[in-house]
């Protein structure tokens, strides 16, 4: 009699712990096998989904343990009708199992976190031979700045990388608090005034990999993509060399209004990095299409479209563009922009 009531007694424990060990087997292969990130486009991302990897591992038989005691609990220790003003009977801790409970979790946590401040530390560390290069985030566009030795930095709205370089981005904004983040690289940082943050990854695999904001910066926070695209080293030292060659200025000193319009100045966004016109070979959806919207207009109305947008809004677009194009693009630099936009639009 008495080892058939021990028997029954520790069946549910023994289903508790069959069903524990197969709910741990299907949480772990689903956390490790399914894929849900998207391509490892750096060596970090390696070194994140591997702590990604060992945290399922860990979490998943913990917080099946868990439910599984809470609902075998609920399920044989219930409040039954008619016991509603019944004391439950007196019950005496386990100091034993309370020690092992509070210990184990605090040497988990303590074991997760300084295998994964080791793994942060290997991802942060600097790299020989690393290119660092200026991002700035404004709404609603990314811009990118390449230094260069003993000349002026190259400022572009496109961002290339050369495989296997290291790099260091050094992030900032003029305006608001906006996050780069390239989820290929599993790194991403905040864009935020009147401070530089930065981080470091290396590119593993050439391609091309969606640039977002991941942070909501406004009412076009949506539509600030980009793209960083990964090429040999051979074709980066091409287009660096492309981007060098023609000069800001075009036949008699005059602005070169058409790379403006495509690249900015260093200091005024680019305006194809949010418009789309054709003659630019720009495809940017922030604000409309100036090839139509600009049709028939005469210079100053332009201008005024230029320095002023928000007196006259496009049907269907929200008022996102920048107010100091007046102070961040030259006299000569504005004059250019609006002669090269009329005359695009016009044919």
């Amino acid at each position: 009699m008495g080892k058939e009531r021990g028997r029954q007694e520790r069946t549910p424990v023994v289903w508790m712990v069959i069903h524990g060990v197969i709910a741990s087997a299907l949480g772990i292969a689903a956390g490790v096998l399914i894929e849900w990130f998207p391509e490892q486009g750096s060596t970090q991302a390696q070194r994140v989904d591997t702590v990604w990897d060992v945290l399922i591992w860990a979490s998943v038989p913990i917080f099946v343990t868990v439910m599984i005691i809470v609902l075998f609990s609920v399920r044989n220790f219930r409040m039954r009708p008619g016991e509603e003003n019944l004391d439950g009977p007196p019950i005496h801790g386990n100091t034993k199992l309370e020690i092992y409970w509070t210990a184990l979790p605090a040497i988990i946590l303590v074991a997760l976190c300084s295998y994964s401040y080791v793994e942060l530390q290997a991802i942060e560390e600097s790299k020989p031979g690393e290119m660092r290069i200026k991002v700035t985030g404004q709404q609603f566009a990314w811009t990118f700045e390449y230094p260069q030795a003993g000349g002026k930095p190259i400022a572009s709205t496109q961002l290339y990388l050369p495989v296997d370089k290291p790099v260091r981005f050094i992030v900032r904004s003029p305006d608001v608090i906006h996050d780069f983040w390239v989820p290929a690289f599993r790194m991403k940082v905040d864009a935020v005034p009147g401070i530089d943050t930065s981080y470091r990854i290396t590119p593993r695999r050439e391609g091309s990999y969606p640039v977002v904001c991941a942070e909501l910066c406004g009412l076009g926070h949506s539509l600030m993509r980009n793209r960083a695209r990964v090429v040999s080293q051979s074709q980066f030292a091409a287009w660096i060399a492309e981007q060098k060659a023609p000069a800001q200025t075009a036949v008699g000193g005059a602005p070169d209004a058409k790379k403006l319009f495509t690249d900015g100045n260093g200091t005024a966004q680019a305006c194809g990095s949010c418009h789309t016109l054709a003659d630019a070979g720009t495809k940017g959806t922030t604000g409309p299409d100036l090839g139509k919207v600009l049709k028939g207009e005469d210079a100053d109305a332009i201008r005024e479209q230029i320095v002023k947008p928000s007196e006259e809004l496009a049907a269907g677009f929200e008022d996102l563009m920048p107010k100091d194009f007046a102070g961040t693009l030259s006299v000569e630099e504005l004059d250019a922009l609006v002669k090269y936009l009329q005359k695009v639009a016009a044919s």
